[in-house]
This record gives structure tokens, C-alpha cells and sequence, in this order.
């Protein structure tokens, strides 16, 4: 068995619902693939000893799943007041809409079309409720819509699906830009040298307790790509599904559409640098 102390990012045992932090609980959707690892973290996130509460990512559109939710926050003696989303992919959002019914909450999201309510989100925001602080940070890439939530009190940061707590995350073109991506990256790394940054609670898989650890292996895992794929076209693969049967033969094939979106953002990324 590997220690996963010596994994990236140092990942925190089994993925389960339950406290993670002084300030949030985890609710596992259930609904585990090769794409979403685990299942889909529902995050509360509430000050110790306040009685509202906020959510970030609802998850899928299962009745089941938002109710425990739902009941989770009130055994705490808490009551859900704000739906928070980090992008619209389905296993994310899909339930937002039925968990704004379960809670009278509005949902903010940077896409409008994922709103309910006046409010969106926008880089700069600052959340409040309850007493508790969320910070917008902007992080396209795996999508356009992309955000992550930087919670000070715990020194930690909410990813979604920009960094997960176990292998790495797609880039979904033509949505998802590759440059956007890792500008993204960076924009994490600053957080954990400049902010103290620790925790990452990712959307999928276990609390990572080294952000910046994670943050370096995600970037340098970008830059190997990169450089594989490059080698590959210069070695006259040219299409995005032989690049992906090339450089990602040792991968599981039930990953190769995914990877292919994200080998179709590398080769643009490629190519509006000049590189192939």
C-alpha cells in the first residue's frame, strides 16, 4: 500500500461524508464513475457556532442524496441560506435547481443561465454568512465558468473540479482553454505562498492536505503533457484521437474522450504558440 503521504497534494484516507474541517462537511453524492472518482462532494460550509449555513455544489439531480443534504445541515442545528456553484457541469449543478426548492435558497454562479436569484459571482466577491467568509477566486480552464472558493478561517480552498483529490482533471475543449487552465494554476499557487493556503477540498476524491504540493505536481503534470503531445505531432501524429491512443496508451480507455478534449486544448494551445 502507498502512503499517502507521499502522494500528491498528500491526500486524506478514504473520501466520506463528514467533517473535514473546523468550517466544512462533506455529503458524497452517489454517483461514482471513472469521471467523477468517489462521487461528487457537497460541501457545507458554516462558522462553528452559527446557525446558517452555505452549500457549494448541490451535485446530481438525486432526491435522495439533496435531502441528506438537507438533513445534514439541520442536525447540525443549521439552516442552508445560500447555494453556491463552482461550474455547471451536471454532476455539480444538475441538482441545484430542486435543492433551491428543498432550501428557499438562491444559487449564485458565474454563468447567469445556472442562476437563481439577481446575484452572480465575480471574481473579487467576498460571501458572508452567518459570519462565515468565502472568497471568489476565478479559475477557468476545466470549463469557462470554472471557480474556486478560498476559505480563510481554515486556511483551505474549494476546487471543484480544477484540482480533484486524486490523478488529474480535464480540460474541456472548446469550452475549457488550456492556457486559461493554467493561469489558473498559478493563480492557486499564489494563494498558498501569499495566503497560507493548506487544504484543498476538491469536488471529487479525498481532502488534499498539501495545496501546494498538489498545485506544483498538477502544473509540472500539464507541462509533461504538453511536451509528449508536442513530440507526438512532431513525430507525424496529427490527429487529436492519435495523439490520444499515443500518448495516453498506458490510460484507461474508458478515459480517452476525456483526454482527447483535453489533447484538442493542448493542441490549440500548441498551435496559438506557435509550437507546432
Amino acid at each position: 500500500m502507498t502512503d499517502a503521504s507521499a502522494l500528491p497534494g498528500q491526500p486524506r484516507g478514504v473520501v466520506g461524508s463528514g467533517p473535514a474541517t473546523a468550517r466544512a462537511v462533506n455529503v458524497l453524492a452517489p454517483n461514482p464513475s471513472a469521471m467523477t472518482l468517489d462521487g461528487t462532494n457537497t460541501w457545507i460550509l458554516a462558522e462553528p457556532d452559527s446557525d446558517l449555513a452555505v452549500v457549494i455544489d448541490p451535485g446530481p439531480l438525486d432526491e435522495g442524496h439533496l435531502r441528506a443534504v438537507v438533513d445534514t445541515a439541520e442536525k447540525a442545528g443549521r439552516r442552508i441560506a445560500l447555494t453556491l456553484l463552482t461550474h455547471g457541469h451536471a454532476d455539480h449543478a444538475e441538482g441545484a435547481g430542486r435543492f433551491a426548492e428543498l432550501t428557499g435558497t438562491r444559487v449564485r454562479a458565474l454563468d447567469p443561465a445556472l442562476r437563481l436569484g439577481d446575484e452572480g459571482l465575480a471574481a473579487g466577491d467576498v460571501i458572508t454568512t452567518g459570519g462565515l467568509e468565502l472568497r471568489v477566486v476565478p479559475t477557468p480552464g476545466h470549463t469557462s465558468d470554472s471557480l474556486s472558493f478560498h476559505l480563510p478561517a481554515d486556511r483551505a480552498v474549494l476546487t471543484g473540479d480544477t484540482i480533484l483529490g486524486r490523478g488529474t482533471t480535464m480540460v474541456a475543449h472548446p469550452d475549457g482553454r488550456l492556457g486559461d487552465y493554467l493561469d489558473s494554476l498559478r493563480r492557486l499557487r499564489s494563494l498558498t505562498v501569499d495566503d497560507g493556503v493548506h487544504t484543498v477540498l476538491p469536488g471529487h476524491g479525498p481532502v488534499l492536505e498539501d495545496a501546494q504540493g498538489a498545485v506544483e505536481f498538477y502544473l509540472a503534470h500539464r507541462a509533461h503533457r504538453l511536451a509528449q503531445v508536442e513530440t507526438a505531432v512532431e513525430n507525424g501524429h496529427r490527429g487529436a484521437a492519435d495523439v490520444v491512443a499515443h500518448v495516453y496508451a498506458d490510460v484507461d480507455r474508458s478515459l480517452w474522450p476525456a483526454a482527447e478534449l483535453s489533447v484538442r486544448a493542448q493542441l490549440e494551445y500548441l498551435g496559438e504558440h506557435g509550437l507546432i
